[in-house]
């Protein structure tokens, strides 16, 4: 997923009504105390050796893009719900091994990336972050997707074209500072005027990246870059991922793709599979195109990679067998609710689940985008779960959870976290938004304790982190919030 910059400029009397707070729990009396699903997940993909570990790495978790991780989460019960106030949206949020949160933010007032070290833990959270970085800006992309490498570094592409390792260390007198380790020029690989949207590393350290005109690069270990251009038209509007058997994966608006590099260390397509894009883009999505990342996901924890196509009436969950390309299954999915997602699904073992965003009210889409056609339509939401077996893809269920939010699933407890929005399907800035647990089973709502009723905590689709200690952070458009 992705969100443009003007969904970020909110009005600067809302920002100052953004405080810190403790919501009370509000649960329906039919809701258990307390709620385990009982299917087993996995395997996840094996960890990427140059990211922190699975789960914490990445906004889609891992370097295949699970968003599944290995930690559990608060659990179907209410929890407290507090605000980190940082006058910035956060789709990125990541958490290295010393416990400690980086978080990539995109400003509310200047529109810029800025770094956040956070604390997630006490009762109170820190109203100042324990440390900031201003990035350069650049595209709207650089300042979205980033990732935390194995020594607890953010790793992302600034609005200069320069690859960035940025540490936290203390000072001399004891205070958190945030520094560049290492800066990579890349301008040698990227357009004038073109920018970085997603960046991964493969498992051999290389990092990959891809620019929204269909540039794929790759940054090296050994030093130099290096890129192949995918066909002219063909653009990049969502992050990338990587396989153990070094392949990465890239969706543009036209086709899905999987790279590799070749005897002389350059990027090759290994293959590319052209998907319906459909007549326009749809309500509710930034390009006119899949809203998905990638995802690897598999009885291995890489087998298959998929997407959801754009589609008109119905959309699909393409599976496709990762190595070869060739088109396991197509299966409908959305088909209760809004046939449309800017979301990359969740996929892990044999199972993937899909979350409509068709209709989502994004305060405005990217410069380029296109009309949406219609121009707008109600957000009924929407949520299936596809099982791939031996003979192709079977959903298991069909709903209408309004997932405001990017879902994750727990493999640890085996519950779907995510945050819904309540209210009329014709969305208000009165609407609701609640901490939402899932049956990934039966795709029962198990819990919705509401937490806001301002448009301020509305998350935008960017994802549920299920971090250490049971906690769930949740970048929204003024902060973070923290469940737990």
């Amino acid at each position: 997923m992705r969100f443009p910059a003007a969904t970020l400029a909110v009005p600067t009397a809302f920002l100052a009504a953004c405080v810190i707070s403790l919501v009370p729990a509000v649960v329906s009396p039919m809701i258990p105390a307390q709620a385990r699903a009982a299917a087993t997940f996995g395997p996840l993909a094996p960890p990427n050796p140059f990211m922190a570990p699975n789960g914490l790495a990445s906004m889609h978790n891992d370097a295949a893009s699970a968003d599944a991780g290995p930690l559990p989460g608060p659990g179907a019960r209410p929890a407290a719900i507090l605000a980190y106030p940082l006058v910035a949206a956060c789709p990125t949020i990541t958490q290295g091994t010393d416990g400690l949160v980086l978080a990539l933010c995109t400003s509310d007032i200047t529109q810029a990336p800025v770094v956040h070290l956070i604390d997630p833990n006490g009762i109170v959270p820190r109203v100042i972050p324990l440390a900031s970085m201003d990035i350069a800006k650049g595209g709207l992309l650089g300042g979205v997707y980033a990732y935390l490498d194995n020594n607890n570094q953010l790793v992302m592409i600034d609005g200069t074209n320069h690859l960035l390792r940025i540490a936290h260390v203390k000072d001399a007198k004891g205070r958190w500072q945030l520094t560049v380790t290492e800066s990579t020029d890349v301008s040698s690989a990227i357009p004038p005027g073109d920018q970085s949207v997603g960046v991964v590393p493969d498992y051999l350290g290389n990092v990959w990246f891809a620019t929204g005109t269909g540039v794929v690069g790759v940054a090296k270990t050994g030093g130099g870059v290096a890129s192949v251009q995918l066909p002219a038209g063909e653009q990049v509007a969502n992050s990338i991922s990587a396989a153990p058997s070094n392949r990465v994966a890239v969706a543009t608006t036209f086709a899905l793709y999987e790279l590799n590099l070749d005897g002389m260390g350059n990027p090759q397509v290994l293959w590319r599979q052209a998907y319906d894009r459909g007549p326009a883009r749809k309500p509710g999505q930034l390009s006119w195109g899949t809203g998905s990342t990638p995802t690897y996901f598999g009885p291995t924890g890489a087998d298959y990679l998929t997407i959801v196509d754009n589609a008109d009436p119905l959309v699909h969950a393409l599976v496709y067998q990762s190595g070869t390309g060739t088109l396991f299954c197509e299966q409908p999915v959305l088909t209760q609710g809004g046939p449309g997602s800017e979301n990359s699904p969740i996929g892990v073992g044999n199972s993937m689940f899909i979350a409509s965003t068709y209709g989502y009210p994004y305060p405005a889409v990217p410069a380029g985008a296109g009309p949406a056609v219609p121009p707008t339509a109600p957000f009924v939401g929407g949520m299936t779960r596809v099982d791939v077996e031996p003979t192709g893809c079977r959903t298991v269920w069909d709903s209408r959870t309004r997932s405001a939010a990017l879902p994750h699933l727990s493999i640890a407890d085996g519950l779907i976290y995510t945050i819904t929005r309540i209210g009329l399907d014709n969305t208000t800035p009165l609407d609701v938004f609640a901490f939402a647990v899932i049956n990934p089973n039966n795709g029962k709502v198990l819990l919705q304790q509401p937490k806001s009723a301002t448009i301020l905590s509305d998350p935008v689709q960017t994802a549920s982190m299920v971090l250490m200690g049971n906690k769930i952070m949740q970048g929204n458009i003024t902060g973070i919030g923290r469940i737990g």
